[in-house]
């Protein structure tokens, strides 16, 4: 099975040449493929090419909406259950705003982070999605909307659903190489935000490569003690580690870095713990988005009533932190934050519960320890991604600060 998603347009000039048919046959087959069209959907192109591709197991489609959840409430949120071409399921989410419609899509089949306050992790990991089921997710989403490759219907994509971005960083490198060319949807990367429990070397990387995305980090508590009991990857990294890393990443990229924090009653929602929080953040630009907890059957955590919520808020900005208290949306069929599962099973598919293997995720040897940041002035205009949609990149590290 091939998923031509996969690739890029040039790509797939050397990927189908055994097809021996000129380019604009090809130009036809991706226009096609990114208007959400299946074979039998496309009238343009000749019958046997068709035919033989679908023969040879060439994926034109590699997600398909199986069923969706419209919320009863006035956002209109619509959750999506899609089937993958070899029978697994993940799930995403629709939200609607006044600027336009954001969708929140998956990486991983599970995830391997296992969060204790996250429903994403109690179903078990099974494998990461390639580029083009990650990509898959909003051709078909925008083709339900009713959208086109030349009338997108989607404005923002964040990539917040099941599983961790950087620990697929590869597929998601060629997710966001993809997505932002003029041959596909041309999203900008302001449009775009990846949320990460934090591996400080992936940041970087991600830094590296040009695209300013919009970096959401999942933080959920103010020091390590508590970190570590909730989020399993906060035992192979401390809370200052990944803190270097996001600097780095704000000086390569200019942009403002987003901190998600969960309020979990009784866990992390003291007054004590905003100061705690004001305080570890105070040399990074960035806006703290805080998130009321959303209870998911299977986990024994308690959200804080909204009075407690807004305590916590107020004493955030008495402390001089920029922070908001993000809207829920979609909780009533089980889309909102922390909320995607995996309701039904694949038959045949059982997996266990998630074990982090910390061991993989391995930093650069003395760069956190020694709080170095490397030379940001390195890849600021990558001859592989290029600068397109680059925007006031660069500004110089002073080691000496």
């Amino acid at each position: 099975m091939t998923i031509l998603m996969d690739y890029e347009k040039e790509e797939l000039y050397n990927v189908l040449a055994s097809q021996n048919v000129p380019k604009f046959r090809i130009d036809q087959l991706v226009n096609a493929m990114y208007n959400g069209k299946d074979y039998g959907d496309v009238i343009n192109l000749p019958k046997d090419f068709l035919e033989n591709l679908n023969n040879l197991g060439y994926v034109l489609q590699p997600i398909k909406i199986r069923k969706t959840y419209m919320s009863g409430s006035k956002d209109k949120t619509i959750k999506f259950l899609y089937d993958l071409s070899d029978g697994n399921i993940i799930e995403g989410v629709l939200m609607k705003y006044a600027f336009g419609n954001t969708l929140c899509i998956s990486t991983q089949v599970g995830c391997k982070m296992n969060c204790a306050f996250c429903a994403s992790g109690l179903s078990g990991f099974v494998r990461n999605l390639s580029a083009g089921e990650i990509l898959g997710q909003i051709v078909a989403v925008n083709k339900y909307l009713g959208g086109s490759l030349k009338d997108r219907k989607i404005t923002n994509v964040v990539l917040m659903g099941s599983g961790e971005p950087l620990d697929n960083f590869d597929n998601v490198k060629k997710f966001l190489k993809i997505v932002t060319s003029s041959d596909c949807f041309d999203i900008s990367v302001r449009n775009i935000s990846v949320s990460t429990c934090g591996i400080p070397s992936k940041i970087e990387e991600l830094a590296d490569l040009g695209y300013a995305v919009t970096l959401c980090f999942s933080l959920h508590a103010s020091n390590d003690e508590t970190r570590r009991k909730i989020m399993p990857i906060a035992r192979r990294y401390s809370i200052a580690e990944v803190l270097d890393s996001l600097k780095y990443y704000h000086t390569m990229t200019n942009r403002r870095v987003i901190i998600e924090y969960t309020l979990i009653d009784g866990v992390n929602n003291s007054m004590s713990n905003a100061k705690e929080l004001s305080q570890i953040l105070k040399n990074l630009p960035c806006h703290v988005n805080l998130i009321r907890l959303n209870e998911v059957e299977g986990r024994d955590l308690k959200a804080p009533n909204m009075e407690s919520c807004n305590k916590f808020l107020d004493n955030l900005n008495r402390f001089g932190v920029s922070a908001t208290i993000r809207r829920s949306l979609g909780d009533d069929i089980e889309g909102a934050c922390g909320m995607l599962r995996n309701k039904e099973i694949v038959e045949g598919k059982v997996v266990d519960r998630p074990k982090l293997d910390t061991n993989k995720f391995k930093p650069k040897p003395n760069k956190n320890t020694q709080n170095k940041v490397k030379d940001p002035t390195k890849l600021m205009k990558s001859k592989q991604f290029g600068t397109k949609n680059n925007s006031k990149i660069g500004k110089k590290y002073d080691r000496k600060k």
